[in-house]
């Protein structure tokens, strides 16, 4: 409007009415133009610790199909109370289709107040800046802590707290002096909003839950918080574990029980497999059921080897074989008896060939038909001698070989005194 009125002031002295009629009507055309532009509205900022976005709405019907974009810019508070200076405004996000800018890579400082602001642009025209003052230290949110871990401390159980980052992933202790946690814990049978859940406030990052029941499982959340404008994080998602506590001595001996059990089923199964691995190697290397010595002769009798093979149906070594037949010995035996147990011969006889005692001449005696008594008891000697042989032939019996003593009488000096087979009693 400023620019219309200079133009209308220096119309009157040098320029024609048709150029100066069109001189204000593109003015007010312009200006028409520009507030036809909706600004931006219902600023606000979304924070997590050191992390900043800025949000705003923004009506699209206004826009009648045109694309529409947003300047974003921000500058420390103290620098509008300079009248001296030309305030320079930092540029943080310029002509984005977004509705929101991310101010978290500019490095506002925690403590500090800034000014932001935002316009639309659309065909070229602007819209009005809308402003919005932001704090962090007082503004920006606190986050939960970064991990919380659980762990046995003998019967209680130890809380590892790790503090929440900023966004160059230091401690938020850095920005926030008096920073410290709400440790809720529970037993998991209850529920964690009820009377008996259990709250302990500490600012360091090791905390021990004390009190706590043997053999029980329990539950923990931590928050964080600061008092001085009165923050507090969500909390964090519940971890559990369970106590410990004494073992009773009926446990400890059934566990002890248990541990022999295993114990012996193993060693009997390695004694087990001992034997019978040796069972197997003696069975395979040493047979009880050994050949004899002339079949290992005759089996382990190769050419230039000591080793036993075996012969095949189609081998030379097999055709120039035998059959062979194993045949008890026969065993031959003659006692000679002691010559006191002889009968002395009688004078005037001597054996014939027959192994008989000859007659006395019938002449001489005549017809009496007396023999003489050494031909008599040359016959009664056979009866005796029977009779000791077939003692001894009973008892060996069927263990030795029966042996013909008919072609030996010839070689004999004395009369054979049996022809029965088998073991006899002879005299030479």
């Amino acid at each position: 409007m400023k620019n219309c009125q200079h133009v209308e002031e220096i119309s009157t002295s040098t320029m024609s009415a048709a150029v100066i009629t069109g001189l204000l009507l593109l003015c007010l055309h312009t200006s028409a133009a520009g507030a036809e532009v909706a600004a931006p509205h219902n600023l606000a900022m979304v924070t997590v610790n050191t992390n900043y976005v800025l949000t705003w709405g923004w009506d699209q019907s206004a826009a009648e199909g045109h694309s529409v974009t947003f300047t974003t810019q921000y500058v420390a508070k103290y620098k509008l109370r300079s009248t001296k200076k030309k305030v320079t405004w930092s540029m943080a996000c310029e002509e984005k289709p977004d509705r929101s800018c991310d101010l978290t890579d500019f490095d506002l400082h925690y403590l500090g107040i800034y000014v932001l602001r935002v316009r639309a642009n659309l065909n070229g025209n602007h819209s009005d800046w809308v402003q919005k003052e932001f704090c962090p230290d007082k503004e920006a949110a606190l986050g939960p802590p970064r991990k919380v871990t659980l762990a046995l401390a003998g019967y209680d159980l130890d809380v590892n707290i790790s503090d929440p980052l900023t966004r160059n992933n230091s401690s938020m202790r850095e920005e926030v002096e008096k920073l410290y946690y709400h440790i809720v814990y529970w037993d998991s049978s209850t529920d964690p909003q009820a009377s008996d859940a259990q709250l302990v406030s500490s600012s360091a990052n090791l905390v021990t839950l004390p009190h706590l029941k043997p053999w029980t499982l329990y539950c923990v959340m931590v928050q964080t918080r600061s008092d001085f404008y009165n923050k507090s994080s969500s909390f964090t998602s519940p971890q559990c574990m369970k106590t410990e506590g004494a073992i009773p001595w009926w446990q400890i001996f059934l566990y002890f029980l248990a541990s022999l059990l295993v114990c012996f089923l193993l060693v009997l199964v390695a004694v087990f497999g001992l034997y019978r691995t040796y069972k197997t190697i003696k069975s395979t290397f040493c047979p009880t059921n050994q050949l004899p010595p002339l079949f290992k002769t005759y089996i382990c009798d190769s050419p230039g080897s000591d080793i036993p093979r075996l012969l095949t149906p189609d081998s030379e070594s097999e055709l120039l074989c035998d059959k062979v037949i194993i045949c008890p010995e026969p065993v031959l035996e003659i006692h000679n008896p002691p010559p006191e147990a002889l009968p002395s011969p009688t004078s005037g006889l001597e054996p014939d060939s027959s192994g008989r005692h000859s007659r006395q001449d019938s002449s001489g005696s005549g017809d009496s038909g007396v023999y003489s008594t050494g031909g008599s008891s040359g016959l009664r000697q056979p009866s005796s001698t029977q009779s000791s042989s077939g003692a001894v032939e009973n008892s060996w019996q069927g263990d030795l070989e029966q042996v013909k003593m008919k072609d030996m009488a010839p070689g004999l000096k004395s009369p054979l005194l049996i022809t029965d087979e088998g073991i006899v009693d002879m005299c030479v």
